[in-house]
């Protein structure tokens, strides 16, 4: 399990990465809200983390059925995420931090234990 998490965690770094450099330019750019640039932010970044994932940390197949159970997952979460943030008027970058590690740690356990669970 550990070692899984280790590859995850390095997966999210580039994730992160790519999260980030979206959500700043849809927001300071597009002048977007902070609930669309995070979705769109998590839009790049889910797709590339879903493939490395499956490929190189699950060692899974990845089927369209599972990317759409996965980004449809944490796609609410970073929306509602956003959502919040907006009602509550947080710091944009207070919510790229908040989300980055919410999204570490339901992301691992949906996709460890549902999107790429090993059959029994």
């Amino acid at each position: 399990m550990l070692k899984l998490l280790f590859k995850y965690c390095v997966v999210g770094a580039f994730n992160t990465l790519l999260h980030w450099l979206t959500f700043a330019i849809v927001y300071n750019y597009l002048h977007a809200s902070q609930a669309m640039s995070n979705l769109a932010g998590f839009c790049i970044a889910v797709t590339f983390s879903f493939f490395v994932n499956a490929k190189w940390t699950f060692n899974a197949e990845h089927t369209t059925f599972r990317y759409f159970i996965y980004v449809g997952f944490m796609g609410c979460v970073a929306l509602a995420f956003g959502f919040i943030a907006d009602e509550m008027q947080f710091n944009p970058y207070i919510t790229l931090v908040g989300f980055t590690i919410t999204s570490l740690v339901i992301g691992f356990l949906y996709s460890n234990f549902v999107v790429f669970r090993a059959k029994a």
